[in-house]
């Protein structure tokens, strides 16, 4: 079943948009209205806990940090399929409130600091560079850091080359995948000192 648009979100972009509903990746804190077709009952309103994790009657604990809207539903409908409690769900799962989605960036940029993540489009690290007013004199924006904590709780460290993005140079490439450049809440971005 299709996810709906996030209802009560103050923040968020128009509703309708159902592709970037179903893009949006589950973050603890989210508050989540989950239905259950037929079943009001089993309907139910919660939080995603610090394990990644919401509690629903008859399944229990079932982990839904990271995963779209449409991937949760697809869980929550397996899971009362296994645990032979229904034989069909239909389930629909929407975002009721947002948890605190920030990022931050340190160092050789003219304006550090905290800086809101829009809730369900991306931002990469040249748009949070631009954000913080641009790199100072000194800034060594090829080997710009982005600290990123995964699920799991161990850190992952990217090294950019933003300098050659914004110069618009061929050779602009990241160590490791092309996605490090989009960023993900938490991250911690630093632009270190250039050694003259």
């Amino acid at each position: 079943m299709a996810a709906l648009a996030p209802a009560g979100a103050e923040d968020a972009p128009a509703r309708g948009n159902s592709k970037r509903s179903q893009e949006y990746n589950i973050r603890t804190t989210d508050k989540l209205m989950i239905s259950i077709f037929q079943e009001d009952d089993l309907s139910t309103i919660c939080r995603v806990d610090a394990k990644g994790t919401v509690n629903l009657k008859l399944v229990g604990e079932i982990r839904v940090y990271g995963l779209t809207l449409s991937e949760a539903e697809r869980t929550i409908e397996a899971a009362y399929k296994d645990g032979r409690f229904l034989r069909n769900p239909e389930v629909t799962v929407a975002v009721e409130e947002y948890a605190p989605r920030e990022v931050s960036i340190q160092g050789q940029v003219k304006n550090p600091g905290r800086y809101p993540l829009p809730v369900e489009s991306t931002m990469s690290v040249l748009d949070l560079v631009t954000k913080a007013g641009g790199f100072t004199d000194t800034a060594q924006g090829t080997a710009v850091r982005v600290t990123r904590i995964q699920p799991d709780g161990s850190t992952k460290v990217i090294t950019l080359d933003v300098e050659s993005l914004i110069k618009g140079r061929s050779n602009a490439k990241t160590n490791g995948d092309n996605n490090a450049l989009l960023l993900e809440p938490d991250d911690i971005v630093y632009v270190p000192e250039r050694i003259i």
